[in-house]
């Protein structure tokens, strides 16, 4: 039997069925995998570095208010790209505490699955933001029914949020593999940052598709080659 799903919108009620459910956790554990992977590209041993992931979480949090606007002394327009970029961002370090915190995936998938079906609810996007960081700073933790109330504060869906997370998720083992440690990497392609590049090239293909990971790469690797000269 399906049960109230509110994410992805304040203004829509989805029913969400135990099929449903079980896709939504297999997503979330393809997600907990692939950072997995990513870690361990950064560093092999990365779960006994002790890295402040909760560090990570807050300041991208900062970013995600500029991104969104705080300034009264001057005129300021959201970017809706940027924003969801933040918030990708601060999912990939959540995802990985949630790694050093639980023991099975399966079971890091349906807490986190259940926390993001039931976020806090929404007030002022700016005021959760600081909540989600200051509750962040207190802890040392990721609280996904924060994080789930900042994706309904600007109704991201959590289809949304998985096909951003791969396409990040495949531009930062781009980065690594052309160079990202030992600072040769370019993030200027033309005359846009690679994170701009990324959200246009997303656009253009079908994230439904088993090749996309493969697709994006390879697109990402022929704009790099022509752009980043």
């Amino acid at each position: 039997m399906g049960r109230t799903h509110k994410l992805g919108s304040k203004k829509q009620i989805i029913v969400l069925s135990g099929f449903e459910e079980v896709l939504m956790d297999d997503k979330i554990i393809t997600m907990l995998e692939l950072q997995d992977e990513m870690n361990k590209k950064v560093h092999p041993e990365w779960r006994e570095q002790n890295f402040s992931w909760y560090r990570a979480i807050w300041i991208e949090s900062a970013e995600l208010i500029d991104h969104f606007g705080w300034k009264w002394w001057k005129k300021q327009t959201p970017d809706m790209h940027q924003i969801t970029l933040e918030l990708v961002d601060i999912w990939h370090f959540g995802l990985s505490q949630t790694l050093i915190e639980q023991n099975s995936l399966r079971d890091s998938a349906r807490c986190l699955r259940r926390d993001l079906d039931d976020p806090l609810p929404s007030r002022d996007f700016r005021l959760d933001i600081e909540d989600f960081a200051a509750h962040t700073l207190k802890t040392k933790s990721f609280d996904a029914r924060r994080f789930g109330r900042l994706m309904s504060d600007i109704e991201m869906s959590f289809e949304s949020l998985f096909s951003n997370y791969i396409g990040k998720n495949v531009l930062n083992f781009f980065r690594q593999d052309h160079g990202y440690l030992d600072g040769s990497y370019k993030k200027i392609w033309g005359d846009k940052e690679d994170n701009e590049v990324l959200i246009e090239t997303i656009e253009r293909l079908d994230t439904a598709t088993v090749t996309f990971r493969a697709d994006l790469y390879r697109e990402m690797q022929e704009q790099y080659a022509r752009l980043a000269v």
